[in-house]
């Protein structure tokens, strides 16, 4: 993505002082941005992470508490480094995620364990540039079901003699693919970034490499952050105060090893991925978006090439149209946000695979805030039924897949999924209440591969999947979502004929600035 960096650079020759940065795609970060019981409410298009032009979040979540000590000041209301000037504004951070705990039905008496460490960093500098950086090292050792999954999805190499595949190591949703850690643990690390310009009020770029998440809901049917941060450029243009437009461009990969290369370790197969995100908002109450997210070929494991022109190409439909699923994976959808009364949300997704209709994901949501007059609780429930096949490609080097991790829902395909959240916060205490109960059928959690492997045991398989998780916490710091916690999850597997049963229990403290899902 030189080409996006240069172009962002070549723009920034007109500075002067201001905030552009992006909001944090945290679910910490997303309940408050959707809580419209606040005077002003956010109504935007739903494409995340939205920036602080757009909606100051940070503004309005901050601690306003009086604290009388250089330490108590930067522990509960700043960042551990904050440089101010006339034209520019950093701030440095520490991030964590340090977690011990096991699984109380592992016979094996496994301690499990997060070690993460990190730095985050944010800048403005003149009127209309920004950028932010983070730096992730991690080891980690996981429940077995979630091992299980890390490895089965990892890095693929060709076998010359017997034409198959083989898997190494493991990839960890929204992080990086793995080295090997002690005997069954995980050593990953990983980078993000970006830089934004805005050279007028109406228009915004970015480049980097994160992840974005469209939608109001705790998943999304559409693009989430469940894979990992890609290299990016993105146009918002605020067409007029009823109609905006994004622009993405992404850079992908199959964690696919190609059979020749003249470097000491062979280039992963790429593909590229285009979104045409057209929002219209006729009322304050209303949002509609039009979306279009295209897969496309950059060759094959011999031979790379440019995508195809229409990649370019801005205007919503037209590729997924005209083009077929050889060359190009469509997937083509709406997204609703309706704000219909303070502290009231309901949202909804529906998407079509290629548009075939027999491929089809559909969404149904509601987030309610400060419920029964009491203040600060959230109450969501969502549905969520994906068919078969919606994201797979007849070319299975272009399914709706980056890493080897689905792009929309982490499930993929196959199933039913019905959510419900809960969460009050009492000044720094808060505690956090998920229900994530599925429906699968002939599901296959592989499904998404760019090859073709011997399937595991589960698939092809009915049942139910139950999964249960309680956090209790004190949050010290909201800039960054720094708590300590404790945190209880109870996993029922139940695909005839297996059952398996997860009872996992963790302490420990966190910056919660990304999203790593396990609720699968």
């Amino acid at each position: 993505m030189k080409w996006s960096v240069n172009i962002v650079f070549l723009l920034s020759a007109a500075w002067i002082f201001s905030q552009q940065n992006s909001l944090l795609l945290n679910s910490y970060f997303k309940d408050q941005l959707f809580n419209n019981a606040r005077n002003k409410s956010y109504h935007g298009s739903s494409f995340l992470p939205a920036f602080e032009t757009e909606y100051d979040l940070n503004n309005i979540i901050r601690d306003s508490s009086k604290q009388y000590y250089e330490l108590t000041e930067i522990l509960f209301k700043r960042h551990l480094i904050e440089v101010k000037g006339p034209n520019y504004y950093l701030t440095i951070s520490p991030a964590a995620d340090l977690l011990i705990g096991k699984d109380r039905e592992d016979t094996n008496i496994r301690k499990l364990f997060q070690n993460t460490r990190g730095i985050f960093i944010e800048g403005d500098l003149m009127k209309n540039f920004s950028f932010s950086t983070s730096i992730f090292e991690n080891q980690g050792r996981f429940s077995n079901y979630e091992s299980n999954y890390y490895s089965a999805v990892g890095e693929l190499y060709p076998n010359q003699n017997s034409g198959k595949y083989t898997t190494q190591n493991a990839v960890i949703p929204g992080s990086a693919r793995t080295k090997p850690f002690n005997v069954d643990g995980f050593d990953y690390a990983y980078a993000t970034g970006n830089i934004i310009y805005r050279p007028h009020r109406a228009i915004t770029l970015s480049a980097g490499n994160t992840s974005h998440f469209i939608g109001d809901g705790y998943r999304s049917l559409l693009l989430s952050d469940n894979s990992v941060p890609a290299p990016f450029f993105r146009g918002t243009f605020r067409i007029s105060d009823k109609l905006q437009f994004n622009y993405l461009r992404v850079r992908l990969l199959n964690l696919l090893r190609r059979p020749v290369s003249t470097t000491v370790e062979s280039y992963y197969e790429s593909k590229a991925y285009s979104v045409n995100y057209l929002t219209f908002k006729p009322n304050t109450k209303l949002s509609v978006s039009l979306f279009e997210g295209v897969v496309w070929s950059r060759g094959d494991s011999i031979v790379s090439r440019p995508a195809n022109p229409m990649f370019y190409n801005p205007v919503p439909l037209i590729s997924g149209l005209i083009l077929p699923d050889s060359v190009a994976n469509s997937v083509i959808g709406i997204d609703l946000s309706v704000p219909f009364y303070k502290g009231h949300r309901v949202y909804a997704q529906f998407a079509l695979g290629n548009l075939n209709a027999k491929k089809t994901a559909l969404q149904m949501g509601y987030r309610g805030y400060n419920l029964f007059g009491t203040r600060d609780l959230l109450v969501q429930i969502e549905y969520n039924n994906v068919s078969s096949g919606m994201y797979q490609s007849g070319n299975e080097r272009l399914n709706y897949s980056h890493y080897n991790l689905p792009m929309a829902h982490v499930k993929g395909n196959s199933f039913q999924e019905f959510v419900f959240r809960a969460n009050y916060g009492w000044n720094r205490i808060y505690a956090d209440l998920k229900m994530v109960y599925y429906l699968v059928s002939e599901h296959s959690p592989l499904a998404l591969l760019p090859v073709a492997k011997p399937l595991p045991a589960d698939t092809g398989k009915d049942g139910t999947i139950f999964h249960n998780s309680i956090e209790v916490g004190y949050r010290f710091n909201r800039k960054m979502n720094l708590t300590i916690f404790g945190n209880w999850q109870l996993r029922n597997y139940d695909l005839n004929p297996d059952r398996v049963k997860n009872n996992l229990l963790f302490f420990g403290l966190r910056t919660g600035i990304n999203n790593h899902y396990n609720d699968f």
